[in-house]
């Protein structure tokens, strides 16, 4: 693993552990009779940080394709895959 892999690592990390913590508030909110505005913006809040997650995620993967488009990957993802995923979260 490059130096680059291991800091986009870490931010996929970092913005996964921020969605699972603006979840743990929507949940909150929500067992603690929170305003809808409050839910609904924390919710949406958790799903943006998600997608951020996912588009960081599979341009990482995209990124690898373009420095070495012949290498076969350890996870077996072809760029077909790849351009799949991205639509799924677009």
């Amino acid at each position: 693993m490059t130096t680059s892999d291991t800091e986009a690592q870490r931010k996929i990390l970092n913005r996964l552990r921020r969605a699972r913590g603006q979840l743990d508030g929507v949940i909150n909110a929500v067992e603690n009779g929170g305003s809808c505005r409050d839910v609904v913006t924390q919710l949406a809040a958790v799903s943006s940080a998600l997608d951020r997650a996912g588009f960081a995620i599979i341009s990482s993967a995209m990124k690898d394709c373009l420095i070495d488009p012949d290498t076969e990957r350890p996870d077996g993802i072809t760029a077909e895959e790849l351009e799949k995923l991205f639509l799924t979260l677009a």
